[in-house]
């Protein structure tokens, strides 16, 4: 009988202080059920401009159970640790950073997990040794969305996990250019097991996740599984023109009433000009953010373009 495959994807830009330690630490916990299972590593790497080809290539050479995925160039952190999961065959597939922050140690844990039915095991980062300011910012984030979404999403969920390879074919349907991977996982339905964990610092190195690269997937989760952002847009304009006309009708009333004492000004209406305007443009913001999600849609380019593959 042959042994199941387990593919483990691991996402990696600029990681050569991380990579190598990485790689060791889940052949230590394969090779201890290495007869039941056979495991490959699929480190998709997004274009680093350190040594972490160099380190991966030298482990390729040495074990054909490690394969790699060269970019052409920076495709972002959205797309494609993605295309890395599409690309694995293995019966389940795992998925965990490079940096540490996603503990190997939860591997057994999630095939466990695979082995009583689960199609999907995640892991929650229930408390994390991070920044207390950044935890809150993101516990908060997670608090808003999991509100606004069609769907259930879990909070502090970041993608890592196992999954069956009847998800990961439902996910090659999906065609999405720029896949909100969170969202996708709870779209697809299926009973998940569900493994909390304290998140540890980042081992060594410096993060490349930037506020901008966070305001991406903040946004990108908002836009493609909630509407209540338009929403708000139409009943906060509904509701701002019903106020503006009981003040200005107020204001007329008391200077009618008022003639002599009661100053017109240029304030209130300077004031009113600038609010309104900055309602305006936070929305027009917000129906920015919808659209350019709609462009990406539409153009289809691929996930990433890749410069090399070795030992698939």
């Amino acid at each position: 009988m042959s042994k199941k495959l387990i593919s483990i994807v691991i996402p990696c830009y600029n990681e050569e202080d991380n990579i190598l330690l990485m790689i060791n630490k889940i052949r230590s916990f394969m090779v201890s059920i290495n007869d039941i299972y056979d495991f490959e590593i699929i480190i998709i790497d997004n274009d680093s401009t350190d040594s972490s080809v160099e380190i991966i290539k030298s482990e390729c050479e040495l074990d054909l159970k490690i394969k790699l995925i060269v970019n052409s160039r920076n495709f972002g952190w959205i797309k494609s640790p993605y295309y890395g999961l599409l690309q694995a065959k293995g019966d389940a597939v795992i998925y965990l950073a490079a940096d540490f922050q996603d503990p190997p140690e939860l591997i057994l844990d999630f095939i466990k997990k695979w082995e009583e039915g689960y199609k999907i095991a995640i892991g929650v980062k229930a408390q994390s040794e991070e920044s207390p300011i950044m935890f809150a910012i993101r516990k908060l984030y997670y608090n808003i969305i999991d509100k606004i979404s069609n769907n259930k999403l879990y909070k502090n969920f970041t993608g890592f996990g196992l999954y069956d390879k009847r998800i990961i074919e439902i996910l090659n349907q999906f065609d999405d250019p720029y896949p909100y991977f969170r969202g996708l996982i709870s779209e697809v339905g299926f009973k998940k097991a569900v493994i909390n964990f304290t998140q540890p610092k980042r081992k060594r190195g410096i993060s490349a996740s930037n506020f901008y690269a966070l305001y991406d997937v903040a946004m990108l989760g908002i836009t493609s599984y909630s509407k209540v952002p338009l929403r708000i847009a139409t009943f906060a304009g509904f509701i701002m023109s019903a106020v503006s006309l009981i003040v200005a009708l107020v204001y007329l009333i008391l200077k009618l009433t008022f003639w002599y004492s009661f100053p017109a000004g240029y304030a209130p209406t300077v004031i009113a000009i600038f609010f309104f305007a900055s309602v305006q443009l936070f929305f027009t913001g917000i129906l920015g953010e919808y659209i350019g999600s709609i462009h990406t849609i539409v153009q289809k380019r691929p996930l990433v373009i890749e410069k090399e593959r070795v030992n698939f």
